[in-house]
């Protein structure tokens, strides 16, 4: 009663000053020092506006004093809003609103007292009216809203469960049907996952993972009507399995606890996981049929916050979906296929020795890692001659199928029942095994190879002989014949013997090495014996040679055997694997490794072919200024033959191997065979046989031999004769 009589009580003040008439308002002139929010009423006093009051109430006299504002909502004159509701002060008056979280069932936003009081609780999720994330749900509470994680989803680490701040991530992500196809089998399938998904829980997620690989098994062991699908769909079924198992397992791997995880079906498919906080050890994923090994700090680089997880998955019965498969080659292996094993078969499909395995980390992106991942494949199947084996990763294309790749990935080691693989991204793998036509080799060919080399080999054995034990011809020139001889010698022989023996791969590596070696140690001499050539026909006047051979004598040694040395050296550091290819024990084409012999080759028969012309030039120029001198011209003639026999020597005819192509190939590749398998007949021809002084030492051989065999002989008849002499004569 008291708070209501104050509260009139300028209005009461107000009308008994109007009562009083215009007399008693201007029976003085109206104060001129009234304060703000006040009236004035006469010439000595000023009335408050309503809502203000001065410290000596509403009339104010004294010009010190000024109306402020009357706090309605505050004691003693605290205006009751009624339940759920407040009070809100303003200048000169007040207002009642609804508390946070309930509105008015008018919809209004103020009202005067708790007589107009409406407040009911404000659902914010219907109305719209709340800022929870799109990954969160909206749940209305009295008075207030929180955002709660969708179904299948889980708090982001770091992310405060908080009504206006709760970022959720996907544990369960939705998995779709392939597009365009179903099946009433996968139509069961995805019905059973759905049933998964709708029920999950974070804290059944390791229950929930294991049901899945279950339904996963069960739909590859007995596939139905899958089976009756053109391939192309089944192969559009297994890039959608494939792809979609490793996006679940992937999110439903966040909310397990650290620690690992397995499942094993009697079907064969099979799950390993490994969930860990941190760590500095290697990782080793293993299965009844392959291994996974990585580093755990680098899982951790790759992943995002949180525990770092990576799995590995066995799933056998995909084969029967992946069968004729293509296999797309990177351009730069497809090279090395066709040069090693001339033509892929592209009508024959390639065959699967291992089962379809799927790896992935708990980072998505992971097609391009910074460290290698090490996979070990057991197979039951070998490869054969005519075979090539793959390390391959299914690839998804742009229609849902996919094919098999090879990039990023590549044979370690391959032996009868396990392939060992180095990939640099994490997919679906592989073993392939791609057939492929090899080129029959012409036999004719090969005779001719045989023979050749073996008749080099005769030659060359005779000719270093000849170089080693005639005294009389031993010089510079013979020095390089000598070492020419025995590189080819050794070089030949080992080609002849062991070329073939791919078997064992480091022995092979060492074969291939040792080639390498030889034969650019072989083509170096011929370079000293072209450079050779050169300097004795351009110093042909001096009688002997003495700056040419000073020359060749502090050359040939260090060059002759180091420079190929060096190349050989910086091959095998850079990429020592090339050694060795599947079908010859010789250098890989792959990433250019063959230009390591190709090159110097292609160098020094070049040059070789230079030193020829100008050599033949300068016999030319001075064949033509010689008198008649016959001794003189008859040595000069022969020079020129054996220059010209040198091209052959020299190495220059390599050159025909670079024009087999279009349809001279066939006859260069004779050419090539007959020409070069020859080269040691040629050497000892040439500085042998043609030599006069190395005929003369041959005819000082042969009479020797026969002194000493007529001797052998004369000393045995005369032994005979005494023994027949010594016996008794005996008489009948």
């Amino acid at each position: 009663m008291m708070k209501r009589f104050l509260r009139l009580l300028p209005g009461f003040s107000l009308l008994l000053l109007l009562s009083l008439g215009p007399t008693a308002q201007h029976s003085r002139a109206c104060a001129r020092w009234c304060p703000r929010n006040s009236i004035c009423v006469s010439g000595t006093a000023c009335l408050c506006h309503p809502g203000f009051i001065s410290l000596s109430g509403e009339i104010i006299t004294n010009p010190a004093e000024t109306c402020d504002d009357i706090n309605e909502c505050e004691a003693p004159l605290a205006v009751s809003c009624g339940k759920f509701a407040d009070c809100q002060n303003t200048e000169g008056s007040y207002y009642c609103t609804c508390s946070p979280g309930y509105e008015l069932v008018s919809g209004g936003r103020t009202f005067r007292n708790e007589n107009e009081n409406t407040c009911q609780d404000e659902d914010e999720c219907s109305s719209g009216r709340h800022q929870c994330h799109s990954s969160t749900v909206c749940v209305n509470t009295v008075d207030s809203y929180r955002c709660r994680c969708r179904p299948g989803w889980i708090l982001i680490p770091g992310s405060p469960d908080g009504p206006n701040n709760t970022v959720c991530e996907e544990i369960f992500p939705p998995w779709t049907p392939p597009l365009g196809i179903m099946t009433q089998r996968l139509s069961q399938f995805f019905e059973r996952v759905e049933d998964l998904r709708r029920d999950f829980k974070s804290a059944l997620a390791q229950v929930t993972i294991q049901n899945l690989m279950q339904e996963v098994d069960v739909l590859l062991e007995t596939p139905g009507d899958l089976e009756t699908l053109p391939r192309s769909e089944q192969h559009c079924v297994a890039s959608n399995l494939l792809f979609g198992l490793e996006d679940v397992l992937r999110g439903l791997s966040k909310a397990l606890p650290t620690g690992s995880l397995t499942f094993n079906s009697s079907a064969g498919t099979e799950l390993s996981m490994e969930v860990l906080e941190q760590g500095d050890r290697n990782v080793i994923l293993s299965q009844n049929q392959a291994k996974m090994l990585l580093n755990w700090d680098m899982v951790q680089e790759s992943g995002d916050s949180g525990p770092s997880v990576v799995g590995l998955v066995s799933t056998p019965g995909m084969g029967k979906l992946l069968a004729e498969a293509p296999l797309v080659l990177e351009p730069e292996k497809r090279a090395v296929v066709h040069e090693t094993h001339k033509d892929l078969r592209q009508v024959v499909s390639p065959v699967l020795l291992s089962d379809v395995f799927t790896s992935f980390m708990n980072n998505n992106d992971t097609q391009n890692l910074s460290f290698q991942v090490t996979f070990i494949f057991n197979h039951s199947v070998t490869s054969g001659p005519r075979q090539r084996v793959f390390c391959v990763f299914w690839e998804r294309g742009q229609n849902g199928s996919g094919h098999w790749a090879t990039t990023g990935c590549r044979v370690v080691d391959t032996r009868d029942t396990s392939t060992t693989c180095h990939c640099t991204h994490l997919s679906s793998f592989a073993v392939l095994m791609a057939h492929y036509d090899v080129q029959e080799e012409d036999p004719v060919l090969a005779v001719i190879t045989y023979i050749g080399l073996s008749l080099s080999l005769l030659c060359l054995l005779l000719a270093a002989l000849t170089f080693l034990l005639c005294r009389a011809i031993q010089n510079t020139s013979t020095s390089l014949h000598l070492q020419l001889s025995l590189c080819l010698l050794l070089a030949h022989l080992l080609f002849l013997t062991a070329i073939d023996r791919t078997k064992i791969k480091v022995l092979c590596a060492l074969i291939a090495g040792a080639l390498h070696y030889l034969y650019l140690a072989s083509f170096t001499w011929m370079l000293l014996e072209g450079l050779h050539l050169f300097l004795t026909a351009r110093n042909l006047m001096v009688v002997n040679y003495s700056s040419a051979s000073r020359f060749m004598r502090k050359l040939m040694f260090p060059v002759g055997y180091g420079v190929p040395a060096v190349i050989v050296a910086i091959s095998a550091a850079s990429r020592p694997h090339l050694y060795g290819t599947p079908t010859r024990c010789w250098l890989h084409s792959e990433k250019g490794f063959i230009w390591g012999f190709l090159g110097p080759v292609c160098a020094i028969f070049s040059v070789n072919e230079t030193f020829f012309l100008v050599t033949l030039w300068i016999l030319k120029s001075k064949l033509s200024s010689l008198n008649s001198d016959v001794s003189t011209l008859q040595n000069k003639r022969m020079l020129t033959f054996k220059a010209t026999a040198q091209l052959f020597i020299l190495g220059c005819t390599w050159c025909l191997g670079i024009l087999q192509v279009g349809p001279a190939a066939h006859v260069m590749a004779y050419l090539f065979t007959i020409i070069n398998s020859l080269q040691g007949v040629f050497i000892f021809l040439v500085y042998c046989l043609l030599s006069q002084q190395v005929r003369e030492q041959y005819g000082k051989w042969f009479k020797r031999v026969r002194n000493i065999k007529g001797k052998s002989e004369t000393y045995t008849l005369s032994s005979r004769a005494m023994s027949d002499a010594s016996k008794p004569i005996m008489v009948y």
